[in-house]
């Protein structure tokens, strides 16, 4: 179920435990938020509700700022619900919201409008106006209004903090296999299979081609992927990324391109999922090269899916 914020939450969620937080990506460490807030909330008999911001306060902050999301709205409302939660809360972060202060942030909306019995949050997390909330206020003010407050410290991974910073690093230097690590499953874009050029399909390798929205642009070049179909079926393949230097103009898209796949996609949504990065885009002496190049690419891929 999806809540928006501004308005009151139905009666049979009031009393929730809330997980506060952007959660973008849910890495493994919001994933600690979270499932402290399921375990509090399945202790008390309460209902779980996960709390998110969309669009992003940093979008908000600053518009012009490069797509940085790892998961849009829809793919974070399927992992909530898997992690056990019963709902999720969408704050749309816009100028009334950035201007609530952080005592009324607890008192007028966590306690008043979605009555919340406690909320579990990380504890580097910040909200309210000027960033002027923090653990120490939920705690203090929560005391006042009847909102009880957890925090879960960071995890670690390798000696190091898990955070989406860190997984957008590992994405932008092609390390799908650290981003999987701290992400618990590959990172993965969605999207409407859209019309393209056809190109693909003159070169005998066709694609579907995606939009990449507001999602980060990993490392441009190729990749071992898999494919979630609109009837839940998984094929593999191998896809671009980029802009593809080979033709013109310029054109940034995502083009997977499904082994031992037909069918028409366009209209659809699917999901590709990043696997190994296989080498950066490049321009070829002809098509000739470039076909040899991908039937080599799609090779490879398919060597590393296989295992």
């Amino acid at each position: 179920m999806r809540l928006d914020a501004r308005h009151s939450v139905p009666e049979s969620l009031r009393g929730a435990i809330v997980a506060l937080g952007n959660f973008d990506g849910f890495h493994l460490g919001h994933q600690a938020v979270v499932g402290e807030a399921v375990a509090w909330a399945k202790a008390e008999g309460r209902p779980a509700i996960v709390a998110t911001f969309d669009p992003h306060p940093v979008r908000y902050f600053d518009p012009d700022a490069a797509p940085f999301r790892l998961t849009t709205l829809d793919q974070r409302e399927e992992l909530f619900t898997a992690a056990g939660a019963d709902a999720m809360l969408v704050f749309a972060f816009d100028g009334e919201l950035a201007g609530t202060s952080a005592p009324d942030f607890v008192t007028k909306l966590l306690a008043e409008r979605f009555g919340a019995a406690g909320v579990v949050t990380g504890e580097d997390f910040t909200f309210g106006k000027a960033r002027g909330g923090n653990v120490g206020v939920l705690c203090d003010v929560g005391a006042t209004c009847g909102v009880r407050a957890r925090a879960v410290g960071p995890v670690l991974e390798a000696g190091e903090v898990v955070s989406s910073s860190r997984i957008r690093e590992a994405l932008i230097a092609g390390d799908c296999e650290t981003a999987t690590r701290l992400l618990t499953r590959p990172f993965a874009i969605r999207g409407i299979v859209q019309h393209g050029d056809k190109v693909g399909r003159q070169l005998n390798f066709p694609t579907a081609n995606l939009d990449l929205g507001t999602y980060l642009r990993p490392a441009y070049g190729v990749y071992a992927v898999t494919g979630r179909m609109p009837d839940g079926r998984v094929v593999k393949g191998a896809a671009n990324i980029g802009i593809r230097p080979q033709f013109e103009p310029p054109k940034e898209l995502l083009e997977p391109h499904f082994f031992d796949f037909s069918g028409d996609l366009y209209g659809q949504e699917i999901e590709v999922a990043f696997h190994h990065f296989l080498r950066g885009e490049a321009k070829f002496d002809g098509l000739d090269a470039l076909i040899a190049q991908i039937g080599r690419d799609c090779d490879e891929a398919r060597r590393l899916l296989a295992d």
